[in-house]
């Protein structure tokens, strides 16, 4: 169960997001493009080009 909080930090890569990618690569993309460890217990969210899915 994922409870989100106050003490979280959320993060939005603002560019567009392969949805195909899985924990791996979206791990990849946090430590690449966004300077980040994806494992610290922040969020992060992604979206696709058109906007209409998100993860």
């Amino acid at each position: 169960m994922l409870a989100l909080g106050s003490s979280h930090h959320f993060y939005l890569r603002r560019g567009p997001t392969d949805m195909r990618k899985g924990f791996n690569g979206l791990c990849g993309l946090v430590r690449s493009g966004m300077k980040r460890d994806p494992l610290s217990g922040d969020i992060y969210v992604f979206i696709n080009r058109r906007r209409t899915h998100i993860k």
